[in-house]
């Protein structure tokens, strides 16, 4: 039933390729994909095999892989999408030796493509269960991982008409899960090789921070005046600027910066129409980096700037002014910093005071540990449930849950009558993330 339900999908991806450009290019890929193994797999070596559906689960498998690199250089690593938003970005990621889509899991595609690369060991990434390829990789004997996962109750595993997709889980050699609930949850189904590992992606956002960039443009936005506080939006949708443009347009002793999900032209006139409404004005990173604000431009004075804002925004005591400035006074209408470009907010979130994340009031939030991390409290919208760091931060009091412009309001209202709960909550957000980095060691040491 399985395989059938896959070739009744391909039949509907090749379809549907014919109208999407996303799904064109996925299906473009996959068919390459045979190509590209015939073309650059080495015959004679055996390959770490990573597979994540998207760009989220690769940031997952991202700090494993460089610690294998680093520690074993002559490693060969494949690296697997399923999705174009995984593949396009990284497909010419520097660590992995070959880089290509998976095929649809049908037998003659797992058959095929196991045929054509020697796998050593496979990594599947959080909810990756691909019924014929795992199959086939127990029937080889090749040990298959599934790492950083986690399980509900209300996955088709546990339930009493599960049992052909239980069976899927019984190939892996080994699950390092996120939670306790999780591995309590594999227990009842017999499956007990399990380990507690935690998320990795803890141990990616450490990194990221580590090796965050300093941003010369960022800084010039943000240098006058300097004594104004600073809401940083990352990966925000429609209906999350709704809510903050509203509310910082009463607020003018505010910075804004926002980072779009979205970048596209009409997203961006829409936000500029939204700007205009409320008496404020589009400032934009790649046309602020163009008008000479460089990593060569004023180099003596950015970075000094840089040194003291990398320390203050993550350890020091929040201290700012609640009043317009006279300038802000004289200025109207005010800048906001929209980045339309890619790569950069991850850094971006270094030079916020609070810090929020979109996708809530849609099909769920966007990546909440890279703000956390530099210990900001985090605002983000009711589509929460499935993402168990908001939950914990929600929990510890790092994160805040808000479902409409009134709770915003009142929230950011209650933050902003008390400084010292923003700096309280900020270090609980980021000794929420620093307490949970490791699970990379415990994997490593364990396959």
């Amino acid at each position: 039933m399985y395989s059938l339900l896959i070739y009744l999908y391909q039949i509907g991806v090749f379809i549907a390729s014919f109208f999407n450009e996303k799904v064109k290019k996925m299906w473009q890929g996959e068919q390459a994909a045979f190509d590209v193994l015939k073309e650059k797999a080495d015959k004679g070596a055996e390959y770490l095999w990573f597979h994540a559906a998207s760009l989220g689960e690769f940031e997952q498998a991202r700090p494993i892989i460089e610690r294998i690199k680093a520690s074993s250089p002559q490693e060969k690593i494949l690296l697997t999408f399923f999705s174009p938003s995984g593949y396009e970005v990284r497909k010419n990621y520097e660590f992995a030796d070959i880089v290509c889509y998976l095929p649809l899991d049908t037998p003659t595609n797992a058959s095929r493509f196991l045929k054509l690369i020697n796998i050593k060991k496979a990594y599947f990434i959080k909810y990756e269960f691909w019924w014929n390829y795992l199959h086939l990789l127990r029937k080889k004997g090749i040990p298959s991982y599934s790492v950083s996962s986690i399980f509900r109750e209300d996955q088709v595993f546990f339930k009493w008409y599960g049992y052909q997709y239980k069976r899927v889980l019984r190939c892996f050699t080994h699950f390092f899960v996120q939670n306790e609930k999780s591995k309590q949850l594999l227990a009842q189904i017999g499956i007990t090789d399990v380990t507690i590992t935690g998320d990795t992606r803890f141990d990616r956002v450490k990194q990221i921070q580590e090796q965050a960039k300093v941003l010369p443009v960022v800084e010039k936005f943000l240098k006058t005046p300097s004594n104004s506080p600073v809401f940083i939006a990352g990966s925000s949708w429609q209906p999350d600027e709704d809510i903050f443009f509203r509310y910082f347009a009463d607020h003018p002793e505010w910075q804004l910066i926002i980072a779009p999900h979205v970048i596209g032209n009409d997203h961006l006139k829409e936000i500029e129409g939204k700007l205009a409404k409320y008496g404020m004005k589009a400032a934009y990173y790649k046309d602020l980096e163009a008008s000479g604000v460089s990593e060569t431009s004023e180099v003596s004075e950015v970075s000094e700037v840089s040194k003291v804002s990398e320390v203050s925004k993550v350890s020091e005591p929040l201290a700012f002014s609640l009043q317009p400035s006279a300038s802000q006074q004289r200025c109207e209408p005010r800048s906001v910093l929209i980045i339309n470009c890619f790569g950069l907010l991850s850094s971006i979130y270094r030079y916020s005071d609070i810090t929020y994340v979109g996708g809530g009031f849609g099909v769920g939030i966007h990546n909440v540990l890279e703000a956390a991390v530099w210990g900001k409290p985090v605002f983000f919208g009711p589509n929460n449930a499935r993402f168990q760091e908001a939950q914990d931060l929600k929990a510890s009091g790092g994160g805040i849950e808000i479902t409409s412009y009134e709770d915003f309001a009142a929230k950011m209202d209650a933050l902003i009558a008390s400084p010292e709960k923003i700096n309280t909550l900020g270090k609980v957000a980021g000794d929420y993330v620093s307490s949970r980095c490791g699970a990379t060691d415990k994997v490593l040491a364990a396959t």
